[in-house]
């Protein structure tokens, strides 16, 4: 196998691991605690499988709850449950496929994980380079596919945000923190799928002449100015999932009580 690594023939000879002086370790390593920490507490809410519904409230861990075992009046039961198969493991798959597939995350983890590299300027550890053309990392590949069926949970979580201008007790009308919560949970991750590379490429991909087609080449550029802020709203919308779940968890388990504004 020909080496294609920066020890290879013809790349500078330079005996330093990098000759970068700023603490380029810094950024790798926030990565990988936000990554961390967020991944363990979203393991943690898919299989503990409890305090996820408090009428009009709940967590989009556990939304659309389809499996028979749901909370009562949470859930649509389309399909038996299987234990120990929680509802939210039933979703997570497709949003956790989303992230896991993303442009961003991609860099986000090889970086601080596989270290990737783990910085610009800053070589990894691996003598040859096969980059995202050999399984498994060809699967990085179905991310569009992701990105489509996350839009139907955009939907749905976005109707559960209006439900939840309900009180307990069902009458219109009402809201409280928990409202507003569900609500910017919905907002954030819209925006994540609008800034989304392959939003870009569904409304603006294999057009010869932006001219000839005014409405998509506007979509098109309202996708790319989200996408420069495609990073900063990755974050946001991850962390907000893991804090409105932890929300919704406190006030169904009684633990706080929800703040009504009206």
């Amino acid at each position: 196998m020909t080496q294609s690594g920066v020890r290879s023939p013809g790349r500078a000879d330079i005996g330093a691991r990098t000759l970068r002086r700023d603490p380029w370790w810094r950024t790798p390593l926030a990565y990988g605690l936000t990554l961390a920490v967020v991944g363990l507490y979203l393991l943690y809410a898919v299989f503990v499988n409890r305090d996820y519904y408090w009428e009009p409230y709940i967590s989009p861990m556990y939304s659309p709850c389809v499996t028979g075992n749901c909370v009562a009046g949470s859930g649509w039961g389309w399909f038996p449950s299987i234990s120990p198969v929680t509802p939210a493991l039933v979703i997570i798959v497709f949003p956790a496929g989303l992230r896991a597939t993303c442009y961003y995350y991609r860099k986000a983890y090889y970086r601080s994980f596989f270290l990737s590299p783990p910085a610009c300027a800053v070589p990894e550890p691996r003598a040859h380079y096969r980059g995202e053309s050999r399984f498994p990392m060809v699967v990085q590949n179905i991310h569009r596919y992701f990105f489509y069926i996350t839009l139907v949970f955009n939907c749905i979580l976005t109707y559960d945000a209006v439900i939840a201008f309900r009180d307990h007790q069902g009458s219109w009308g009402h809201m409280g923190l928990g409202t507003l919560v569900l609500l910017v949970n919905a907002v954030l991750l819209w925006l994540y799928n609008l800034s989304c590379h392959s939003c870009r490429h569904v409304v603006g991909g294999r057009l010869r002449h932006f001219s000839k087609h005014p409405v998509r080449y506007w979509m098109w550029s309202q996708a790319t100015r989200l996408n420069a802020r495609h990073a900063q709203i990755a974050w946001a919308s991850l962390v907000f999932v893991s804090l409105t779940d932890l929300y919704v968890r406190l006030v169904a388990s009684g633990t706080i009580h929800d703040l009504r504004f009206f």
